[in-house]
This record gives C-alpha cells, structure tokens and sequence, in this order.
C-alpha cells in the first residue's frame, strides 16, 4: 500500500509543480509594476508545492475536535515540531506556557534597556533545546550580537571582550563557550534594509532545509515599507505586523519582534511603559498575541534618589521588570528579571 501511495503522492507533486510553474508564467506576462508583490506571489506558489497544508475553508466544529483527539492520542513525546517553544525563563514560560507556535510576541522597550539581549537569551536556550532560530538584525551587525551571545555565555564583560583585554582565565572561558554555541542552530541575518516580502523568503528557504522552530526581528521600526505605495508609515508598520503574523501561522513558529517605545513615556512621572507607548503602534498591539515591556527603575532613578523615596527597600540595581501588557493566551502580570 505504501508503495502505491507513494507513486499517488509523487505525480501530485508533480501536477502541483506544473500548476505553479503556469501561475508563475502569468505572473510574469501579467507585467505589473509592483515587482515585490509580484516577487511575493511567485515565491507563494512554490512554497505551496512544498507546502502540505490543505487549502484552509470553513470546518465544523466537530472536525476540529475530531483532529485534537486523533493528535493527542498519536502524539509523540519526541516529536518537537508541533511543541511550544520555551524560553529559558521559568517565570516567563510559566506565564505564557511556553512560547505558543502561530504567536506574533512583541518585546517591546527604551534604546538601551535590553530588548536584543533578552531576544538573543531566549534563542540561545531554544537553540540548547534543539530548536532552529532565525534571527534577523537590521540594527546590529552579526558580529555583534554573536560577541553578546559569547559574553553572556562565559559569563565576561562584554566591553572588555570587543577590546580583546580578557585575562588568561576569562579567555578559556570564552574559548570553551565558542565551542558550546558553535554546535547551536541559530541562524543570523544582519543585512540593514529589508522588507517583510524579503524577510519571508529568506526564512522559508531556511525552513525548507532546517525546519525554522522561532523567528527573531531585531527590530519593528527598521523594517522598509513596499516601494511604489501611497502609505504613511503607521499605515506601513500596521501592514508589516500583520505580514509578521502571516509568517508565524504560515510556517507555525513563534515570531518575536522587538519595538521601540515612543519618548512619551520620558514625560510620565512613574516612567511605566502602557500598550499607547508603542511607537508608530498602528495595530501593532490588535496583531500581536502577547505584548512584553521591558522596565528598569534604575535607569531612571539614582541610588541616592531611591533611598530618600523608599528608605526601607535596596536600590533595584539591574533589575528587570518584563511587563505582560497583552496575553491573548493568559493573564496579563509582572515578571522580575535580573541583567
């Protein structure tokens, strides 16, 4: 029987592949002046050759729970590719049950208070979990964040490391974390000025090779808007969240994308970060299935400061609070972290 279906599966693909390569045709006789849509739709339909999922329509509600019981008596405790992603955070994981595949997370906070870092940590745990990570920087290079990565990991001064002024012990602690991280499936792209379409196309490539399992955009605001299109660029940014969201239901992968906050909140008394502080928010915060913050008090208060208002508490000196604005899966709720 496998034989056969087999020989059935086969020339399917193969009636698939000349359907798309006509589509493609069209496309191109179409003649239209937008190339990235144009580039986009080719790109779709080679995917969907690839691509096994059926064509989604309307299903009873009896289909699906028909398709929950079938998955979770077959489910296999090995089989990764349909498990959610964690973190490394036990707090964070336990609060959102692990990063859900499908979810759009935007971390979002000031320059300067660890977005990246934090993105980078949750990657490199996925990765020491077996998971694939694609990370696309268009703010740094990836020298740098590898440099990050490597200091986090042995556990040095991050400043001492890019001027090469490490000590015997730290540098065989930095040669032994090279070794512990080059083994890691993480996969970067610093190329500076992309657009989602660009971002798409390179990630499905990785992923019909290594099976990508979490995707990070470093950061929302650098991503370039489709030339030849009569939009401002909140109207751009709400399109890009939206394509990010596609991406993560099209290739089930938690997609997490860094944002900057606007200068707003540099006027607030208390400095705590609101879902309106989204820069360019558009419908950042509608698309997005749970949106982090990341505060730190000590960035805006002195010691000295600190200990005339709360006398009685220590100086939170590089203490994290990851605030949970948005859970569209749970509750909303403040996770303490430490820098």
């Amino acid at each position: 029987v496998e034989h056969f279906a087999q020989i059935v599966n086969r020339t399917a693909t193969m009636r698939r592949l000349i359907r798309a390569a006509s589509s493609i045709s069209d496309i191109g006789y179409a003649d239209t002046v937008d190339v990235d849509g144009a580039l986009s739709e080719a790109e779709d339909a080679l995917f969907r050759v690839r691509n096994t999922h059926a064509t989604r329509d309307f299903v009873a509600l009896r289909e699906v729970f028909d398709q929950y019981l079938e998955d979770s008596a077959t489910a296999d405790p090995n089989d990764r590719s349909a498990a959610p992603i964690p973190t490394g955070f036990t707090d964070l994981d336990r609060s959102l049950g692990q990063l859900q595949r499908g979810d759009l997370f935007i971390l979002a906070a000031r320059p300067a208070l660890g977005k990246s870092t934090l993105a980078m940590n949750i990657a490199r745990h996925a990765a020491g979990q077996g998971a694939v990570a694609a990370v696309f920087s268009l703010e740094m290079s990836r020298e740098q964040l590898a440099m990050r990565l490597l200091a986090a990991e042995a556990e040095v001064d991050s400043h001492l490391l890019r001027l090469r002024l490490l000590g015997e012990q730290a540098q065989s602690k930095v040669i032994s974390a090279v070794g512990a991280l080059s083994d890691l499936a993480v996969y970067l792209d610093d190329s500076p000025l992309q657009t989602v379409l660009d971002m798409r196309a390179k990630v499905r490539r990785l992923h019909t090779d290594r099976r990508v399992d979490l995707l990070i955009v470093d950061y929302l605001q650098l991503i370039s808007g489709r030339e030849n299109r009569n939009e401002n660029r909140v109207q751009e940014l709400s399109e890009i969240t939206r394509q990010l969201k596609a991406i993560a239901r099209d290739l089930n992968v938690p997609v997490i994308a860094i944002s900057q906050l606007s200068r707003s909140i540099e006027q607030r008394q208390d400095h705590h970060p609101q879902l309106s502080d989204l820069r360019e928010s558009g419908s950042i915060e509608q698309d997005a299935d749970i949106v982090a913050f990341i505060h730190r008090e000590d960035r805006y208060t002195s010691a000295e400061q600190w200990e005339r208002t709360h006398p009685t508490e220590p100086y939170p000196e590089n203490l994290v609070q990851l605030v949970i604005a948005k859970n569209r899966h749970g509750p909303t709720q403040t996770i303490h972290l430490y820098f």
